[in-house]
C-alpha cells in the first residue's frame, strides 16, 4: 500500500509573491527617497522635544522698535484739519511729496509788510502744527524756509535787505515751535531771499504771494 508524502509547507497563492516584490520595490523607492532628501536638524530636535518628559522653556527674546512715521497724506491731513480752524484756505498750502509734507504760510497773515514778527493768527496757526510735530517720530525733523516777494520794499524796514527779512522771518517761526515743545535739534531754518518764486507773471497779486514761509516736515530721510 502507498502512502503519499505530506507536504511540509503549502504552497503560497500566486498574488502573494507579487504582493511581496511589489513591498520589496516600495521599501526600496522610499529608501532612495531618504537618501536623496536633506534632514533639518534643528526641526528635528524639535519634533523629537515633544515627547521629551520635561520640555525647556525658552525665552522669546523681544526688541522694542522704535515708533514708524506715518505716512506723508495723513500727517497733512492732521496738518489740513488744525490750519483750517485758524486760517483762511487762501492763507495756506499744503504740498505732498513720498519723502515730505511741506506747508506754505503766505504774507498778509502771517507778517506784517515788510515786518519779521508774527501775528497772532500766525501764532495761532503755528500753535495747531506743533501740536502734529510733537507726535511724529525723533527722527523727522523740520526745515522752515523763508522766502520773500520782489515787491517788498525793506528801504524803511529794520532789515537791510530781502535775503535778512526772509532768514528773520524763517528764525522766527523756528523760535515759536521751540517754546511750543519741539526739540531745537529737529529744527532748521534757512532763508532765500526772493531768489526762489512760485510765480514770476508781472501780475501784483501773484507776486505778493511770493511772500511766504515754507515748513518741510522731512519723515523718511535721516537729518544732515
Amino acid at each position: 500500500m502507498a502512502f503519499k508524502k505530506k507536504e511540509e509547507c503549502p504552497k503560497p497563492p500566486a498574488w502573494l509573491t507579487s504582493f511581496s516584490d511589489l513591498m520589496s520595490l516600495l521599501l526600496t523607492f522610499f529608501i532612495l527617497i531618504y537618501a536623496m532628501s536633506s534632514l533639518d536638524v534643528a526641526q528635528l530636535e524639535r519634533f523629537i522635544s515633544y515627547f521629551q518628559p520635561e520640555r525647556k522653556m525658552f525665552v522669546r527674546k523681544t526688541s522694542i522698535l522704535p515708533p514708524i512715521a506715518p505716512p506723508p497724506k495723513e500727517v497733512a491731513l492732521q496738518i489740513k484739519r488744525r490750519v483750517q480752524k485758524v486760517l483762511p484756505p487762501w492763507a495756506f498750502q499744503i504740498v505732498i511729496t513720498a519723502d515730505f509734507v511741506k506747508l506754505r504760510l503766505f504774507d498778509k497773515v502771517f507778517f506784517e509788510d515788510g515786518a519779521y514778527q508774527l501775528t497772532p493768527k500766525a501764532q495761532q496757526a503755528l500753535t495747531e502744527v506743533a501740536g502734529v510735530l510733537k507726535k511724529l517720530p525723533e527722527d523727522a525733523y523740520i526745515r522752515v524756509e523763508g522766502h520773500v516777494s520782489s515787491l517788498v520794499d525793506v528801504k524803511g524796514a529794520v532789515v537791510r535787505d530781502r535775503w535778512e527779512l526772509s532768514v528773520r522771518r524763517a528764525t522766527e517761526v523756528v523760535r515759536f515751535l521751540q517754546t511750543q515743545g519741539i526739540e531745537p535739534d529737529r529744527l532748521s531754518a534757512a532763508g532765500y531771499g526772493d531768489t526762489k518764486p512760485l510765480y514770476t507773471w508781472k501780475q501784483p497779486i501773484l507776486l505778493e504771494r511770493n511772500n511766504r514761509v515754507e515748513i518741510y516736515i522731512n519723515l523718511s530721510k535721516p537729518k544732515e
